[in-house]
């Protein structure tokens, strides 16, 4: 079972981009590594910081 975490700023990222980077990145593993779609994991960390502040500031 492949799992993906991708860590982004959320400076503006829609759900629809978000939903398309999920689409994105589990198209690559079953074109490259023929994982099975159904089976593949992906997070998206979205709310994160920098020396205790978020990112978004």
């Amino acid at each position: 079972m492949p799992y993906v975490n991708i860590k982004i700023t959320n400076e503006g990222v829609t759900a629809n981009q978000k939903k398309k980077l999920m689409e994105g990145a589990t198209q690559l593993l079953v074109d490259i590594l023929n994982k099975n779609p159904k089976t593949t994991i992906v997070v998206i960390d979205d709310n994160w910081g920098i020396g205790g502040v978020p990112v978004t500031e």
